[in-house]
C-alpha cells in the first residue's frame, strides 16, 4: 500500500543532500577543507545546514561516490577528506582510456605530442639554470649509475621525463601530461618486469641510447634552445616507445591493476 507524502519527502531529502554535497565540495575545492582532514560530524552538519540526518548521510553517500571522501565507521570513525590532484585526474583518465579499449600505442602517440611542449617550455624558463638544470643533471647523474640494473634505469629514466612535466610553467599542459607520463609508467613497469622476468631486457646499448638522448635534451634546455628541446623528446619518445610497443602494440591500457592504482596514489 502506498504512502501519501512518500516520494515528495523522498525528493526534498535528494534535492537537499545535493544542496549540502555542492557546499562541500566547493568548500574543498577551494581549500577551505583540507587534504586528509575529517569533515564535522554529522551532528555539527545538521545544525549547520538545518537538515536532517538522512540528507547529511546522502549528501556524505555523494561526495564519497565522486571520491571525494572516504568514510570510515566506528567509533574514530569520521569522513576523511581527499582533495582532487594530478594523480586522480590520471586515474580517471586511466579508467576511461580502458573502457573504451584503447591501445599503449595510441597512449604513446599523445605522449609524443604533448610532452616535447614542456620540454620546450622548459628551455624558455628564464630560471631554468637554478630550477630546472640542477634536478635533470641530479638523475642523469643517477640514471647513469643504475646503467647495469635495466628495472632501476627505466624507474630513474621515468623520473627523468617527469620531472621536465613538472617544471612546464603551464599549469593545464602539465596536468594533461603528468596524468599521461603516470598512466604511460604504468605500462613501462610491467612491460619491464615482464621482460627481465624472460630475460630480454633491453641491452646496456639501448640503455646507453637513451641516456645519450637525455643528456642532449639537458644541454639544449640549459642552452634556451626550445626547438631543438621539442626535437630530441619528439625523437626520443618516438625511438623507446617503438621498443616497448613491439610487445604492447595490442595491448589495451591497464590503469585498473593494483600497480596503476599505487602509482596515482603516489601523484
Amino acid at each position: 500500500m502506498e504512502i501519501a507524502g512518500a516520494e515528495p519527502t523522498r525528493i526534498g531529502q535528494l534535492r537537499m543532500a545535493e544542496q549540502v554535497a555542492s557546499a562541500l565540495r566547493e568548500r574543498i575545492l577551494a581549500g577551505g577543507i583540507r587534504d586528509g582532514s575529517t569533515l564535522p560530524k554529522q551532528d555539527q552538519l545538521v545544525a549547520e545546514f538545518g537538515v536532517s540526518y538522512p540528507s547529511v548521510r546522502e549528501a556524505l553517500r555523494i561526495l564519497e561516490t565522486e571520491g571525494f571522501i572516504t568514510v570510515r565507521r566506528g567509533n574514530r570513525g569520521g569522513a576523511v577528506v581527499h582533495a582532487p590532484d594530478i594523480g586522480t585526474a590520471g586515474y580517471a583518465l586511466g579508467l576511461t582510456l580502458q573502457a573504451m579499449q584503447v591501445k599503449v600505442p595510441d597512449l604513446g602517440g599523445a605522449l609524443s605530442t604533448l610532452e616535447p611542449l614542456c620540454a620546450a617550455h622548459c628551455a624558455q624558463r628564464a630560471d631554468r639554470k637554478k630550477t630546472v638544470v640542477p634536478r635533470l643533471r641530479e638523475l642523469l647523474t643517477r640514471s647513469e649509475a643504475g646503467m647495469d640494473d635495466g628495472a632501476v634505469f627505466t624507474r630513474i629514466s621515468r623520473e627523468f621525463h617527469d620531472a621536465v612535466v613538472e617544471f612546464d610553467p603551464n599549469a593545464t599542459l602539465r596536468v594533461v601530461v603528468k596524468s599521461l607520463t603516470s598512466l604511460w609508467s604504468v605500462q613501462e613497469e610491467a612491460w619491464a618486469d615482464t621482460q627481465l622476468s624472460r630475460g630480454s631486457y633491453p641491452s646496456r646499448k639501448d640503455r646507453e641510447a637513451a641516456h645519450n638522448a637525455h643528456e642532449r635534451l639537458l644541454e639544449a634546455i640549459e642552452a634556451g634552445d626550445a626547438e631543438e628541446a621539442g626535437r630530441i623528446t619528439a625523437e626520443h619518445l618516438v625511438a623507446a616507445q617503438r621498443v616497448v610497443g613491439r610487445t604492447l602494440k595490442n595491448t589495451v591500457i591497464d590503469a585498473a591493476s593494483d600497480r596503476s592504482r599505487k602509482r596515482f596514489r603516489r601523484g
